[in-house]
């Protein structure tokens, strides 16, 4: 049996000591946060039944990762597919864009663009795979093969919301993934994320896994002997380490690790993430959308407008109506340094844009959360030139990010998935 430590209590970090549990290893899980979950955590206001995810969250039909671990841990049944609706906006209106009738009737579409649109997204998602497409960015190859008119549309909206300044940059890999893996249908759990958190964490500790929360872990050193001792409230000695934080913490925290893995994990880009979340007192989209594509050339301060309770049932938050404003953004950005009542100022005028009969005095409740990195940014050539091993340099230390699930968008699927490839690795060694 090896005595292994997991930094890191999100998703992933707790699928990694999961599997490692299961296998008969001795896991200490540390987290600096007073909850486990990462970015898929949540919180629950009094009177409501379930919990809002800190950042807007769904599984898709497809993630297979993370189903597969809700069957094995016997709450499948606890997960709820529903098909909200998704729109785009098209000269001061918004449409819906999320199937192929929807795609047919969309009126910023010739019938050229409707025929390029069907054939080229069914290449992409049925008859094409990832390696091919690295080499080239997003913004090139859907010029070419979509058309300008659709990019224009549809496409760079969502390539500068997603990615800001390094729209550009993005390789057309990442972009097949979206059509290769999502489906119409989204999955929630009874309850909230939070709520699976809570059963998965409660699973963990009956198969012995130490839950250390509250705890951040300055430092990792290597012994003599192969061992590595971690700094942190306490020093601590375990036989493997498997860190799942951002690269840039990982440098920080393992002064140790050889020149050419280090540069490659500071070489990685990525944005950050800021969500505001309100509760109002009237339902936002009387039409019943659930995600609001906005692009900011059309003037709107975020990126995504997601009125959550569109997805799942009001009734569930004591009937406010919850909506996420949400946006991707370089952390040197304003808005990681404006009060929450600045960004108030500056996002509710646009809600007007969405119902005209929207007034300040809808708001009951706000929220606000950041993170720094929150959105990895894959560029021409990523798993030949960016990719950091799991394995690190430094013996017996492992590391799993966001920035390894490519060519897949960062999501909980793809963290259990990662998270668990890690713990087999580390039992193997």
């Amino acid at each position: 049996m090896s005595k292994i430590a997991i930094v890191g209590g999100g998703i992933g970090g707790m699928a990694a000591a999961y599997e490692l549990a299961k296998r008969g290893q001795q896991v200490t899980l540390f987290e600096a946060e007073g909850q486990l979950g990462g970015m898929a955590r949540g919180f629950k206001k009094k009177g409501w039944e379930w919990s809002v995810e800190e950042f807007y969250h769904h599984w898709f039909q497809t993630d297979r990762a993370f189903l597969g671990l809700a069957k094995e841990l016997g709450v499948e049944q606890k997960v709820r597919f529903y098909r909200p609706k998704t729109v785009v906006y098209h000269q001061g209106d918004f449409y819906p864009l999320d199937s192929p009738v929807a795609a047919l009737l969309f009126p910023g579409f010739s019938l050229l663009d409707k025929v390029r649109f069907g054939l080229v997204t069914a290449y992409l998602r049925y008859l094409s795979n990832w390696p091919r497409f690295e080499k080239y960015k997003a913004v090139d190859w859907i010029k070419k093969y979509y058309g300008q008119r659709l990019y224009a549309t549809l496409y760079e909206p969502l390539l500068v919301g997603k990615f800001d300044q390094y729209y550009d940059q993005v390789n057309m890999a990442w972009f097949w993934a979206r059509f290769k893996s999502r489906t119409s249908k989204l999955g929630t759990y009874v309850g909230g994320f939070q709520a699976f958190i809570d059963e998965f964490g409660q699973i963990l500790k009956r198969l012995n896994v130490e839950i250390k929360l509250h705890t951040s872990v300055h430092a990792i050193r290597s012994k003599p002997d192969g061992k590595l001792t971690l700094i942190a409230n306490h020093a601590f000695d375990f036989d493997q380490v498997l860190v799942t934080t951002s690269p840039y913490t990982l440098v920080k925290m393992a002064p140790e690790l050889e020149e050419t893995y280090r540069q490659k994990l500071l070489s990685l880009k990525s944005i950050g993430a800021v969500n505001l979340i309100l509760s109002l007192k009237y339902q936002l989209s009387t039409n019943g959308y659930y995600w609001f594509n906005l692009p900011k050339k059309a003037g709107f301060p975020f990126l995504a407008l997601v009125e959550h309770t569109n997805f799942v049932s009001p009734a569930y938050f004591n009937n406010e109506h919850i909506v996420y404003c949400g946006d991707y953004l370089e952390p040197s950005h304003e808005y990681f340094r404006l009060s929450k009542e600045e960004l108030i100022k500056r996002f509710l005028p646009s809600l007007s844009r969405i119902n005209p009969q929207f007034s300040p005095e809808w708001v009951q409740d706000s929220w606000l959360f950041r993170n720094p990195y929150a959105q990895p940014i894959p560029t021409v050539n990523h798993s030949v030139n960016n990719l950091p091993e799991i394995r690190t340099p430094i013996k017996n230390l492992f590391f799993v990010s966001m920035s390894q699930v490519y060519p897949w968008d960062r999501g909980s699927n793809y963290a259990v998935e990662l998270g668990r490839r890690a713990a087999g690795l580390m039992v193997n060694q």
